[in-house]
């Protein structure tokens, strides 16, 4: 193995890697964990614990000659101090969830009946499963149901005569809308699944398979017997089909019904504030695609509000959620007005926020936002500052999940290029880009014509150049209502661009006008 090899493993050493995500009050916390027995605090696990909290970088050599621990001991102290680290994370009152109290319920409820104390166990896993129920937590209840029923058979509770009948009903009734929200959830995966690997439909071909894929998979429900579960995961699954169908009207319905069933009872935000981030965000993707420009905003402003009310509650995973969605949309918001000037500032704040969340930030999102900043300076006209961005996309690696972008990000390379008035140099951009595409499967019609359009241009003559942008512009205005081709047009506004060239005004000007026209 390389050296650089083992450097990266090292940094992504799972023990190590928790120490350092862990906050002030998570330290402290552990601390008094450790503190609670006296010999804990000359532990080697708690000195161990210490010296890796002042390591700036994992290094194994380091701390053998620390003399911590000898080589052979490593491993095993390692995972002795990740389990004691995780069980005072569990006693942080800030990690303590539904399904965290819920669960400790049902273990304090388990030591009862093995001491034969059948009626105090009964007694707790009575008073869990109704706080399991109440939350939606229905995997657990069906558990506690369970343990009910072993508890029963030992111990007959003469009051209630029909107790096994009850717990019988119970039980199977969870049992149904567990079997139904875990075939909704496996079908939610796999349509995310399936739009990560292949993209949208592409052909008739494609959008027969994923009917019939959807169709087929869809359990059959009474809409009335479903849950807050049942339901959230329904509309996934619909969200997702929609995406890959690019039915956006459909996204943006079924992106609605995702958020209102939060909106309907607040509690859920609380307990599960991701997906409900998640909800919001493609709510405001749908609106952009669909171009309900006055929706757009008010939802982007109630979004912004309940941040700023902290209605959301905020922890690791969630303080980076509201940044990669927050950020994107108002980013979209200016692309939507055709404001691209005024957006620039917020250029400075998301590149101090990717260097802030850099360790945890995925590549992805990070290209997805230098893509959009490349499209805000490519709408304010500052070309060269486009070209910039650009090069970030085009230069990076492992970009497996990110072609469509590294694919637009391209042809705007070559736009820009062209803009710049770099000729020069616009032959050598047309054969990378060219190269690159020949190497998708899924190039489209939009981007061939374009591609070849774009090439011809150097041997036009001046002033016959608005006529040639004329006749692209025909020829890519055909596939904008296109089933399979109109996804082209949402990563970059080709036509916007011509219309620009033709009729010799900015394209933030085109774009003003458009939006004016459209009916919100």
């Amino acid at each position: 193995m390389s050296k650089n090899t083992t450097s990266v493993n090292n940094q992504n050493d799972a023990l190590f890697v928790l120490i350092k995500s862990l906050t002030k009050s998570e330290k402290r916390q552990f601390n008094l964990y450790v503190g609670r027995l006296g010999g804990n605090i000359d532990a080697k696990f708690f000195s161990l614990f210490k010296f890796l909290e002042k390591l700036k970088a994992y290094d194994e050599k380091t701390i053998i000659n620390s003399g911590i621990v000898s080589k052979q001991q490593l491993s095993n102290l390692k995972a002795h101090l990740y389990k004691q680290i995780l069980i005072s994370l569990r006693l942080n009152p800030a990690h303590k969830n539904i399904r965290i109290q819920v669960r400790e319920q049902l273990d304090f409820a388990t030591v009862l009946y093995q001491k034969g104390l059948y009626k105090q166990s009964l007694k707790l896993l009575d008073k869990a499963k109704n706080l399991a129920l109440e939350n939606e937590e229905k995997n657990i209840a069906y558990e506690i149901v369970e343990l009910e029923k072993v508890i029963e058979t030992q111990y007959i509770t003469r009051s209630l005569s029909n107790r096994a009948d009850q717990l019988s009903i119970q039980a199977k009734t969870l049992s149904q809308q567990n079997v139904i929200a875990s075939k909704l959830s496996n079908l939610s995966l796999q349509l995310y699944s399936h739009l990560l690997q292949n993209g949208y439909v592409k052909n008739n071909e494609e959008l027969e398979f994923i009917n019939l894929y959807f169709h087929k998979r869809l359990p059959k429900y009474n809409f009335e017997n479903l849950g807050f579960r049942e339901k959230l995961w329904l509309y996934k699954s619909h969200l997702w089909y929609s995406f890959l169908t690019q039915d956006f009207l459909q996204s943006y319905k079924y992106a609605r019904k995702w958020v209102d069933l939060f909106k309907e009872d607040k509690k859920h935000v609380i307990q599960h504030p991701v997906f409900y981030l998640k909800g919001i965000n493609y709510l405001l993707e749908a609106s952009f695609f669909v171009k309900k420009t006055s929706t757009f905003k008010k939802e982007l402003i109630a979004f912004e509000n309940e941040i700023e009310q902290k209605i959301i509650p905020s922890n690791a995973n969630t303080e980076l959620l509201i940044f990669e969605y927050l950020y994107a949309n108002k980013l979209h918001l200016h692309f939507l007005e055709a404001t691209f000037s005024e957006g620039e500032y917020l250029v400075a704040i998301i590149n101090q926020k990717i260097e802030d969340y850099k360790n945890r930030l995925d590549n992805h999102y990070i290209v997805m936002l230098y893509y959009k900043i490349a499209c805000l300076y490519f709408g304010m006209g500052e070309n060269k500052l486009c070209i910039a961005y650009l090069q970030k996309i085009i230069r990076s690696k492992n970009l497996s999940s990110a072609e469509d972008l590294q694919c637009f990000a391209r042809i705007l390379n070559l736009i820009a290029h062209y803009e710049c008035g770099l000729d020069y140099d616009l032959e050598r951009q047309f054969l990378d880009t060219y190269k690159f595409l020949l190497k998708m499967e899924n190039l489209q019609e939009v981007q061939k014509i374009f591609l070849t359009s774009i090439r011809d241009l150097s041997d036009v003559f001046p002033h016959e150049i608005k006529n040639e942008f004329k006749k692209i512009h025909a020829k890519l205005k055909q596939f904008e209502d296109h089933p399979y081709e109109k996804r082209a047009f949402l990563y970059l506004d080709i036509l916007s661009w011509l219309e620009s060239k033709i009729q010799n005004k900015p394209i933030a000007l085109i774009i003003k006008e458009k939006s004016r026209n459209i009916i919100k």
